[in-house]
């Protein structure tokens, strides 16, 4: 029995409990508790978007940077609770891919499960890519000798079960979030006691004396829309661990929940006090900001801390890739949409071959840091944002039309209604277009845009050859 074969139109009541049946007749495990759930989701979007990519962003608006973050945050949280409402309707392990397959049709399903586990594929290399680059701060080693070690002992990790994952992912949540919050407070007593040796040069108006607070005009902020965007990727990660989570209904919506003040503090709060302490103009492009705040304070082991701190964020990101590639494999296999050896799980209840075979292509990491140690991570950056986006774009496009069918009565109403929708739903989309338009304009990031219909070429073969062979196929049913 497939997650999709469940007909659960109750958000509360027997059918929910059906839906948690069907789920562990999947083979998976309800392992993942409250605190991990809540770390899970407060340390999903904390990594190498913020703790490295920040720096180019920052050489790019200056200041205004913060409010790129801002605005873009109020997106992602109009995102996930619109993934929220589709949750409460019906939590399934395959999440979106499972949405848009019921509610926009069997192709669009299997675009969404195959290009969210192909960013993933991604996010993993660049994690990999950031995380051998963190390396070189204390030892002298190639990156890809890094790139090689973490990937195989994070593909061990996986394959033991979901509550170790759970665990590990809820320490290194727990390390981001900890130097954060550290980093904050030392921030604000040196612009209000004065020390370390950016003391007494450290204010506030550092936010608008160098050029203003749009230094290099509005253009320049909107140019870092998609580094911006990317640091968010992975919020919706969350709605990945609905099948392996002991009380989705209750513990999914406080952790959506969390957004707001998750961006506050972690991204505008972090921000605004690391460019109130050391001028913007003082940071390098390519270099993490946390790491170099430090280091104009004088405080040299600080930017070790943090050195080590930006690696647990980047493994932590990794460990999330590896972790949601194989889940979107097996519901794709569940599915029909995929090849059948990828139902198959180890005793500890993980997807076996799926976590395998996408670890081994994580592994192209490990030649992309041979081939050019210096330019990885922009190349992988900009193809992970744009395939990112696509579960994106799906997640809200079911919600609208999931709503549609609710409001007529011809399904029931989610326990956990989106606020404002539709009308953030469109805005949230329109917003995306724009970040898709920006990601053009950049030769930097427009590599991405010429890799995407590439891609879609391949799916749009692929399915045209799966249906071939199978017409009436269960993959070819609309939910």
């Amino acid at each position: 029995m497939t997650s999709a074969q469940i007909d659960d139109k109750e958000p509360d009541g027997p059918h929910a409990a059906v839906a948690d049946a069907a789920t562990s007749a999947e083979g998976y495990r309800r392992a993942l508790g409250a605190r991990q759930i809540q770390m899970i989701a407060i340390g999903g979007a904390i990594g190498t978007g913020l703790f490295l990519g920040a720096g180019k962003a920052i050489a790019k608006a200056g200041p205004s940077l913060v409010l790129a973050y801002a605005v873009a945050g109020l997106v992602i949280f109009f995102i996930m609770r619109a993934l929220g409402e589709l949750l409460m309707y019906r939590p399934v392990s395959g999440s979106f891919s499972e949405y848009a397959r019921e509610f926009i049709g069997p192709f669009a399903g299997f675009v969404t499960g195959w290009t969210y586990w192909l960013f993933w594929v991604v996010t993993g290399i660049t994690e990999v890519t950031a995380a051998a680059q963190y390396m070189t701060f204390w030892f002298t080693i190639p990156q890809w000798v890094s790139a090689l070690l973490f990937t195989v002992i994070l593909y061990a990790v996986n394959l033991i079960s979901v509550k170790v994952f759970g665990e590990l992912e809820f320490w290194f949540s727990m390390v981001k979030v900890t130097a954060i919050v550290g980093m904050i407070l030392i921030c604000a007593g040196i612009l209000t006691l004065g020390f370390s040796d950016a003391g007494d040069t450290a204010s506030v108006t550092h936010l608008w004396s160098a050029g203003g607070f749009f230094p290099h005009g509005v253009k320049g902020t909107l140019m870092t829309l998609q580094i911006v965007m990317f640091a968010f990727l992975a919020v919706e990660l969350v709605g990945v661990t609905a099948g392996e989570s002991k009380d989705p209904r209750t513990v999914l919506p406080k952790a959506i929940n969390t957004v707001p003040w998750r961006i506050a503090v972690f991204y505008v709060g972090a921000l605004v006090m690391i460019l109130a302490v050391v001028p913007w103009t003082e940071f390098s492009d390519g270099v993490s900001p946390f790491v170099e705040a430090f280091e104009k304070m004088g405080l040299g082991i600080g930017a070790g801390i943090v050195n080590f701190v930006v690696l647990t964020a980047a493994l932590s990101s990794c460990n999330s890739g590896m972790y949601s590639t194989g889940r979107m494999l097996r519901d794709l296999a569940l599915n029909g949409q995929g090849p059948a050896i990828f139902t198959r799980l180890t005793r500890g209840g993980t997807p076996l071959i799926g976590t395998t075979f996408s670890a081994a292509l994580m592994l192209v990491g490990v030649w992309i840091n041979y081939q050019w140690p210096g330019e990885a991570f922009t190349y992988v950056v900009s193809f992970a944002t744009i395939s990112g986006m696509w579960a994106w774009i799906m997640i809200l496009v079911s919600q609208l039309r999931y709503r549609r069918l609710a409001d007529r009565g011809v399904l029931a109403q989610s326990a956990f209604r989106a606020p404002g929708a539709p009308y953030t739903s469109v805005y949230a989309l329109a917003f995306i277009a724009l970040v898709v338009v920006m990601m053009a304009i950049d030769e930097d990031t427009r590599i991405s845009l010429y890799c995407a219909p590439l891609w879609a070429l391949i799916l749009g073969v692929s399915y045209l050859v799966l249906k071939s062979r199978d017409p009436q196929g269960k993959a070819f049913v609309r939910r």
